[in-house]
């Protein structure tokens, strides 16, 4: 017998044996244990999660035997037939090469056909790259799918659903494939290759399931790969060389000499990078990949055995790996329409290497405490360079008692609010010979006064204290027009 890639030889014969889609193989198979079966089926999802897989199993799983049955035999006449692609009651149809109307009478012809063989209940027509249809062919399947005959099953698998006529997609069950998880793919490739004999290791099995993106025929066409290649085991090195992927240590030497501004160092570590063949598209999601691995370690407070990762998480807040993000981010998309990728990428380790660190409001509040900023006398001695601010001598009249005029400044509109208030002066004084009473009072005089609100001036004077003796606080005052104050 000839040899069959790790694609075909390891596609699930069982509901059980599909990875990743137990939403789905569970509906099915109670649908099948209690007899409820639909007369057509959609299977949505990206490429390589079990689509066209699933359908061959419900169409066994109908016809077995000894079913209809969730769990098919596969030895009996029928089941093999279908393995082998030659049951009768199995109709496969690839869409992408016969689109058109005349292809599709000629199935609706073998519609009308009554199931035949051992265990022969359904007719199933198995229609793959459903979207490639056009709009005349699906509109002469729709008579078909409103009045189905007896015992006749559709299944249309398809990438793009929103190609499908909701005419088609309302009489159908859609069932949408989901991308299969990175840790669900990697345990399936460890049984593969406990299975087959492989020596591996487990970093060059978690770098294939990510370089799979969620696609489990992916996933086996890499290892096929990646087996080729190596001698013996299947190590972390021989894969990132393999599938394209830069070193974890390229990113390390990359972020720690931009900590330190070593712009130059940076674009010569770049430069090697592509002389040994890798692709700048790559080497950016490499980072990326790179810069979330650093999220989740700075998030969780977790540390690692390699001491240059140490010091990057030490170096660099949650901040800066986010703004570093970012900042690839863009790169990327910036690359789809740039004609001159490599100067945009170099642009972007520029960047890197010249980016002040991130300072939140608690690091500043920090260190005005820790230098004495809470208290204000210990720094009046250290800040005697500083202008002091001139004091306006008060302004005496002749013929009124000496009034102190206050102005209080506003701290957002820096307006001055003025009021007129009839205030009752005692101008007389006191008659020593009454015995201290009180003579009658004589009408009262009328001063203008300034209304300010209460507590104001001790703001006032602790604001212009605090301006005075924390010159930090001044500029930052004076960058921000003094509005945060």
């Amino acid at each position: 017998m000839s040899y069959l890639v790790f694609a075909r030889k390891w596609r699930p014969m069982m509901f059980d044996d599909v990875v990743g889609q137990e939403h789905i193989t569970n509906t099915l198979k109670r649908s099948i244990s209690t007899g409820k079966i639909a007369h057509s089926y959609v299977f949505t999802g990206t490429r390589g999660v079990g689509k066209t897989t699933t359908a061959r199993i419900l169409a066994r799983a109908l016809n077995c035997e000894k079913g209809p049955t969730p769990d098919p035999c596969g030895v009996c006449d029928s089941c093999v037939a279908a393995i082998n692609g030659s049951n009768f009651n199995i109709a496969e149809f690839d869409a992408a090469s016969n689109s058109g109307v005349n292809d599709v009478k000629e199935l609706m012809e073998a519609v009308n056909y009554v199931p035949m063989g051992n265990g022969a209940n359904y007719r199933v027509f198995l229609i793959d790259e459903a979207h490639s249809l056009s709009k005349q062919a699906w509109n002469s399947l729709l008579k078909t799918l409103e009045e189905p005959p007896a015992n006749v099953l559709f299944i249309f698998a398809t990438t793009e659903p929103e190609k499908i006529l909701q005419t088609i997609l309302s009489r159908s069950i859609r069932f949408d494939f989901r991308p299969i998880s990175e840790e669900a793919i990697f345990r399936q490739l460890v049984k593969i290759c406990k299975t087959e004999v492989i020596e591996f290791q487990d970093n060059a099995l978690r770098l294939i399931a990510q370089k799979a993106n969620g696609s489990m025929r992916d996933s086996l066409s890499l290892l096929e790969q990646v087996r080729a290649f190596c001698d013996g085991e299947l190590s972390e090195e021989a894969t990132r060389k393999i599938l394209g992927l830069v070193s974890i240590e390229t990113y390390s030497k990359i972020l720690e000499l931009a900590n330190e501004n070593r712009v130059g160092e940076v674009i010569e570590i770049f430069d090697k990078t592509l002389e040994d063949g890798f692709d700048i598209s790559e080497f950016l999601d490499g980072m990326l990949s790179f810069l979330r691995m650093l999220m989740f370690l700075k998030i969780k407070g977790n540390t690692v055995e390699t001491s240059s990762i140490n010091n990057i998480l030490n170096n660099y807040s949650e901040g800066d790996i986010l703004r570093i993000s970012e900042m690839v981010s863009a790169t990327q998309k910036e690359l789809q329409y740039s004609t001159f990728r490599r100067f945009a990428a170099e642009r972007l380790l520029v960047k890197i290497a010249s980016m002040d660190k991130t300072i939140t409001i608690q690091q500043v509040l920090d260190f005005l405490k820790n230098s004495g900023g809470g208290n204000t006398e210990t720094n009046v001695e250290a800040n005697n360079h500083l202008p002091k601010k001139e004091e306006k001598p008060e302004e005496k009249t002749e013929n009124t008692p000496v009034e102190t005029q206050t102005y209080v400044r506003e701290a957002e509109r820096n307006q001055c609010l003025r009021l007129t208030e009839k205030i009752p002066v005692d101008i007389s004084p006191k008659n020593e010979e009454n015995n201290g009473d009180l003579p009658q009072q004589e009408p009262m005089a009328e001063q203008p006064i300034i209304a300010v609100p209460k507590k104001q001036n001790k703001v006032k004077e602790s604001v212009e204290e605090l301006m005075q003796n924390q010159p930090i606080v001044a500029k930052i005052a004076e960058k921000f027009d003094g509005k945060f104050i």
